[in-house]
């Protein structure tokens, strides 16, 4: 670099030379390097320019003879390949068979997918979420064109695919793996228990109070308006035992809820039976309340609740010396079919019957409409649905619209029931007190008003029973009158 800098000096000529008309850039002749010796390569190295310890005090070099030791070195970096500069395109290395096995897995996958989509029989109705599949939309050209058949068949995709409860599963653990509480809008809480998570506080319960209200003193007129009427809400069994709720959740507002139940029934001149505090020194007490794989209390729970309707109408509850107790293994339910925990322990089911309730004192009659066929039998529980996963339809065959049980082993009393379906296993202790039962499920019953039941039914007492998260939901009860 001196030798350089001094030359420049001495004849006054710039550092570089000026750019020539190509556009390119030259050095100047003085600082081009030489050639490179290809002779230099062919001889046996047995020199190198190295810098030694006693090299001269100006940095300059000298050749030195190389040791056996570095020209051992020196000849064994000569016999390696030499290695492309970086930057020089190099070949592409064909692949091997292996590397198409994961094209081939996923593209087998997605085929056998939808070969079975295709060929597989669609059902109808889901029993473990208990509703109507969708059905394959209808294919017109307005529709295929505004997007409205594209999106009806995302629909009908996901309700009918191949193995759906596995994929739903395997989505629920991943998603606990991640850290997640739960999935689907289900705790996955302590001692196996699937619970939903709160109810929003932006619901129906005010308009559904209100509806409680007009049907009170409004639609029941002349004698039905003097029948007593009571109402009675089912805690969520987040609130009730909230010891089995993971660490994390969100906070329950039963108590919110059945303070705006309480006054509202007060000023509308319906009695009101607030089970919050009977129900919670029964859970710290030990008894189970509320299923671990569904949304519904057990029949333990209805019994307790039965127990504190009976001290609210005055009347004498059977006891539990009466019944003898049947169970059914392996109940899976609501909370377990939405959540997607396959692995959850199942539940088991018990049916309290009194054995005085003989198929020659119990008629049940079973109304879904002028257009279906009346169903009647001579016991309160179906043991035909002991075959599914879903157990609770034991309790009177599940949803249907208008519900009747007479038991000729009580002399006189009847009661029409408002309800939702936790009615189904409180009912058959009501027949141990009432000639005739009467359900009626708003979500099914439609087209005819219950008022004009009453007015014809003529009965002693009135119950509104919900669980009082479907309560602060249901969309039905407007139709109530």
């Amino acid at each position: 670099m001196k030798h350089f800098a001094d030359n420049n000096q001495k004849n006054n000529e710039p550092r570089h030379s000026a750019r020539p008309s190509d556009g390119r850039r030259y050095a100047p002749k003085d600082r081009q390097r030489p050639a490179k010796n290809p002779d230099r390569f062919e001889k046996k190295q047995t020199e190198l320019r190295i810098k030694r310890p006693d090299a001269p005090a100006d940095g300059a070099t000298k050749i030195y003879p190389l040791k056996k030791s570095e020209v051992a070195k020196v000849e064994s970096r000569s016999k390696r390949p030499r290695t492309e500069s970086v930057g020089t395109p190099t070949a592409p290395v064909p692949p091997t068979k292996a590397g198409y096995a994961p094209a081939f897995l996923f593209g087998g996958f997605i085929l056998a997918m939808s070969l079975l989509f295709i060929f597989l029989p669609k059902d109808d109705f889901s029993a473990s979420e208990k509703r109507y599949l969708a059905k394959f939309p209808e294919v017109t050209a307005e529709k295929v064109f505004n997007g409205e058949f594209g999106k009806a068949f995302e629909g009908y995709f996901a309700d009918h695919f191949p193995s759906r409860n596995l994929w739903v599963g395997v989505n629920a653990y991943s998603t606990l793996a991640e850290g997640n509480n739960g999935a689907n809008g289900v705790y996955f809480g302590k001692d196996g228990y699937l619970i939903n998570k709160p109810v929003s506080t932006k619901n129906q319960i005010d308009h559904n109070l209100w509806i409680l209200d007009d049907f009170k003193n409004y639609c029941l007129t002349g004698e039905s308006a003097k029948i007593p009427m009571t109402a009675m809400f089912v805690p969520s069994t987040g609130y009730i035992a909230d010891d089995k709720l993971p660490l994390v959740h969100e906070s329950y507002h039963d108590d919110e809820f059945f303070e705006k139940v309480a006054k509202s029934l007060e000023k509308s001149g319906i009695d009101f039976v607030d089970l919050r505090e009977t129900f919670k020194s029964a859970h710290n007490s030990g008894n189970q309340l509320y299923y671990k794989n569904d949304h519904h209390w057990t029949t333990e729970g209805a019994y307790t609740a039965y127990v504190e309707y009976c001290k609210k109408i005055g009347i004498q509850p059977a006891s539990k010396n009466s019944f003898n107790l049947e169970r059914y293994e392996g109940f899976l339910g609501t909370t377990y079919s939405t959540s997607g925990f396959l692995l959850n322990a199942a539940d088991t089911l018990e049916v309290w019957n009194n054995p005085k309730n003989t198929e020659e004192k119990i008629s049940v009659t079973i109304y879904d409409g002028k257009n279906e066929d009346t169903i009647n039998t001579h016991s309160m529980f179906f043991d035909s649905h002991d075959s599914e996963n879903d157990k609770y339809p034991v309790f009177l065959d599940g949803n249907h619209a208008l519900t009747t049980i007479t038991n000729d082993n009580v002399k006189d009393g009847k009661i029409v029931v408002i309800k939702d379906s936790f009615s189904h296993c409180f009912a058959p202790f009501l027949a141990e007190n009432f000639h005739t039962v009467i359900l009626v499920d708003m979500r099914l019953y439609k087209g005819e008003r219950v008022s004009d039941l009453i007015s014809a039914e003529k009965p002693d007492q009135i119950l509104c029973l919900y669980g009082m998260d479907n309560f602060a939901q249901d969309m039905d009860i407007p139709d109530l009158e």
